[in-house]
């Protein structure tokens, strides 16, 4: 038995042809979903990129306990326990984030692994004459430019750009290079996993001319100015520009197609659909000016950040090929999913499930999900509404639980340290008191949006917040229900104002 694990960051479900849209151009994608089972109700779990990777490897809600970082020594990781079961595991990425202090635990959980440099101002190369121009058409990203580690990161994306110049030195090219040669050199062998992950379309989006003559248009800004970076802000441009910043995403994502379609090919040429479980995901998706938003962890997360992709082929269930199914699945069923597919024992402080029974029935394996980030609205859905939560006592603080204080790029500074206690030990932490450390730097915190409800049947761009009671009252109670399930800490029932809900 076989898996490849095809993931994209910030891969937006309604700009791919298999979902429904009918201006982009990523035709694999739709030849991906004729071979495959097609999930049309797949949501996020914990936010952003490394929350969302940590449940990739544990299958387990982290939001509630813990920001950006690290695995953590008690965690369960999916692909160092098919590495201890005899499952060979590689990682190929140009996913920056592994390679700083708040991701640096992920990668050495395989057998081993390749990385491509580059992405998004990633500390690559080193050219101290270069001479960065903030000049940039996006009003708020001012905002960005005042603070240093941003500042700091356009003007190393620059730098690294120059070096990228060709489609063949770009990150993601060498990505799927090194994954495509794995393939190649191991289609004959048995028992491994290969994971090709890219941090395209993620932004900034940097593509070829190539990719950018999928989409003619007229951009009636600076001709000099990059537009391809948008801020986590709300707009501030005109429509012409928002409508060029979805072009050059839409030329990204006709690249990862384009990518994706290699991985394809070679799936045809070894015959590889008779023993291999293909698996095609992203962490989470990202405004493009809808809601008046650019970005993702500024505003609530609307549909267009939480609602995502997935694909999965298994060669157990030819059958299944063309088939969409609409059970509620998330991101924490993909590591239960491959465990049960190699035949390995699923730990028991997973909360995902397998999918198996989502392919073969559309059987249903939970009523709700639950997403959002630390500290933040908590979010469910139940496929017909979806109920953002904000905190009733937001002057009340929020903790981190970890072993590992880290943030996305620093360690946690001495002065957060101040107060620590020792707290748990929490169900899944195997018996291991953690530090407890009032969270200083936030990620995402979009309490003061309020409380909203959305009826997705009635209103699917989500522009009106009704009031329901009784909906909204049986919403609460699930986020209650899944946080006993999740053994949450107990001050953020109060924080939250759910110390008497429960599930209707």
């Amino acid at each position: 038995m076989k898996a490849i694990m095809v993931m994209y960051d910030s891969l937006r479900r309604d700009m791919l042809e298999s979902y429904g849209c009918d201006w982009t151009v990523t035709p694999n994608f739709k030849r991906l979903a004729e071979a495959s089972v097609q999930f049309e109700n797949c949501y996020v779990g914990s936010m952003p990129c490394m929350p969302a990777r940590r449940e990739l490897h544990t299958g387990r809600i982290n939001l509630f306990h813990r920001s950006w970082g690290p695995m953590e020594p008690f965690d369960d990781s999916m692909p160092e326990i098919l590495k201890k079961e005899g499952i060979y595991t590689h990682l190929v990425s140009d996913h920056q984030h592994y390679w700083e202090d708040g991701g640096c635990t992920y990668h050495n959980r395989y057998s081993s692994w390749e990385i491509s440099r580059g992405q998004e101002g990633d500390l690559w190369k080193a050219d101290l004459s270069y001479e960065y121009d903030k000049q940039t058409v996006f009003k708020n990203k001012e905002v960005m430019l005042a603070y240093a580690p941003y500042r700091r990161m356009m003007a190393h994306d620059g730098m690294n750009r120059r070096y990228m110049d060709k489609e063949e030195k770009t990150s993601q090219a060498v990505t799927f290079r090194h994954g495509l040669e794995f393939i190649e050199k191991n289609h004959g062998e048995d028992n491994w996993f290969l994971q090709i992950e890219t941090f395209d379309p993620h932004e900034p989006f940097y593509s070829m001319k190539e990719d950018k003559a999928l989409y003619p248009h007229t951009f009636l800004g600076d001709a000099a100015a990059e537009a391809d970076w948008p801020p986590y802000a709300p707009v501030a441009e005109d429509e012409n520009t928002v409508w060029h910043v979805r072009y050059e995403y839409a030329a990204l994502l006709s690249k990862c197609d384009r990518y994706l379609g290699k991985v394809l090919d070679l799936m045809d040429r070894f015959h590889l659909w008779e023993d291999t479980m293909l698996i095609v995901n992203t962490d989470h998706g990202f405004l493009l000016g809808e809601h008046g938003w650019w970005g993702k962890t500024s505003m609530p997360v609307y549909e267009e950040i939480a609602h995502t992709p997935l694909y999965i082929y298994d060669p157990r269930r030819k059958e299944c090929a063309g088939i969409k199914r609409n059970a509620i699945v998330q991101t924490i069923d993909l590591a239960p999913t491959l465990l049960e597919y190699f035949g390995v024992d699923i730990p028991k402080d997973m909360e995902g499930k397998p999918l198996d029974s989502v392919m073969d029935s559309d059987e249903p394996i939970r009523k709700y999900a639950v997403f959002g980030y630390h500290g933040s609205q908590v979010n469910v859905t139940d496929g017909r509404y979806v109920y953002m939560h904000a905190a009733e006592n937001p002057d009340l603080p929020v903790y981190e639980y970890t072993l590992m204080p880290t943030h996305m790029r620093n360690m946690f500074r001495p002065a957060e340290f101040e107060g620590m206690e020792l707290a748990g030990p929490f169900s899944f932490t195997k018996g291991c008191r953690v530090m407890k450390i009032q969270g200083k730097e936030r990620m995402g915190d979009t309490t003061s949006f309020g409380s909203l409800l959305f009826d997705l049947k009635e209103d699917p761009a989500e522009t009106h917040s009704i009031q329901d009671e009784s909906v909204r009252s049986r919403m609460k109670g699930y986020i209650r229900e899944y946080m006993e399930k999740n053994d949450a800490p107990p001050e953020l029932y109060l924080r939250l104002g759910l110390q008497e809900e429960r599930c209707k």
